[in-house]
């Protein structure tokens, strides 16, 4: 931080981050944060934040296969080790594991990152409105 900037412009990373994680504004914590299944709205329901300039990109894909692999890959090795189910029991109870595990994570991970980039002024979120 600058010595230009003053305390009230500091903007706390948990409180964004956790309100991203439930996807919520980052700043109120209140309104929307999706208009759709991952579509940021432009501006804050509530208390008018600005939100189109985010740049979430591949990070929240990227992380929910990261999450949802290594969580397969140990129910792989516990399945097979204490049950020792059939190949193709196994193949779709993980199957349907992992697409739900991963349509549940995308938008939480999603508004997290969003949170972080409003937290840290990254991508617009610096500029004042």
């Amino acid at each position: 931080m600058t010595d230009a900037m003053t305390h009230e412009d500091e903007r706390p990373m948990r409180p964004a981050l956790m309100h991203g994680l439930r996807c919520r504004c980052p700043k109120c914590g209140d309104g929307q944060l999706f208009t759709s299944y991952l579509k940021v709205t432009d501006n804050c329901p509530n208390c008018g934040e600005a939100l189109h300039h985010h740049r979430a990109d591949d990070g929240p894909a990227y992380l929910t296969i990261l999450i949802v692999a290594h969580i397969i890959g140990f129910a792989i090795h516990i399945m097979w080790v204490v049950w020792r189910p059939e190949p193709w029991v196994m193949a779709t109870v993980l199957s349907v594991g992992a697409v739900a595990l991963s349509l549940a994570l995308l938008p939480r991970l999603k508004g997290m990152i969003v949170g972080i980039q409003w937290a840290r002024r990254m991508h617009g979120f610096g500029h004042a409105a």
